[in-house]
This record gives structure tokens, sequence and C-alpha cells, in this order.
């Protein structure tokens, strides 16, 4: 599905998605990956939300995210209870969603200006 933009100026958003991938301001991602609006981890070593662990998110906490949205793929599935309490712990909010579901909230959270960080699993 391809997204339509609103008013952002100069970040990243999601421009579309489809089964096993992401499009950010129009490139093509289809590898697991984490997007706030300033900010690209292009390379997230994770492809089972099973396999999560606090240290996954570690590159994450350097740049303050109000909120993670976690975008489990094609359909929902929650990560372990240790993970999401050391998130609470933090003051981090987490939701969980299938990953389009993850791309629209996103983009607009993003639009009201909330410092948002999408994690998105992308299953090889």
């Amino acid at each position: 599905m391809k997204l339509h933009l609103a008013n952002f100026a100069h970040q990243n958003v999601f421009t579309g998605y489809g089964d096993n991938y992401v499009q950010i301001n129009q490139t093509r991602y289809d590898k697991s990956l984490i997007v706030l609006p300033d900010y690209l981890i292009d390379e997230w070593p994770t492809t089972l939300v099973s396999q999560l662990e606090v240290q996954h998110f570690e590159n994450l906490f350097a740049h303050t995210p109000e909120i993670i949205i976690l975008g489990t793929g094609n359909k929902l599935q929650f990560p372990n209870r240790a993970l999401l309490n050391h998130l609470a712990k933090l003051g981090i909010g987490i939701e969980i969603m299938d990953t389009k579901a993850c791309c629209r909230t996103y983009n607009i959270l993003a639009e009201e200006g909330r410092r948002v960080a999408a994690a998105i699993i992308i299953e090889s």
C-alpha cells in the first residue's frame, strides 16, 4: 500500500508498506529497522518477536523516544514480559501492533511532533 504524505518537513516517514517490506521516504527496506523522525537504524539485528531482548533497543535509548511502536509483521505478536517491564521502568511507553498499523500510527504521531520510534520486524 502506498501512503500519502501530509505536512512532514525533513523527517522520516513511511511512504509505503507491504508483505515483508516498508518504504521510508520512498526508499524500500526489506530488513528489520527502527525509525525515528530524525534518525534511522536500518540494520536492526532481529527477525523474530520471540527473540527480542533489552539489548535490541539499547541503540534507541540515546534518542530518548517517548513511545516505541513495535510492528510485529503480518500478525500481532507480543514480546516477553521482561522487555516490557524494563521499558516501563525507563518511562518509555510501548505499543504493539501489526506492521501496517504501526506505519500508519507512526506517521500520525510524527506529524503531531511526538518523539516516536517505530521498531519494525521484517521476517526473512
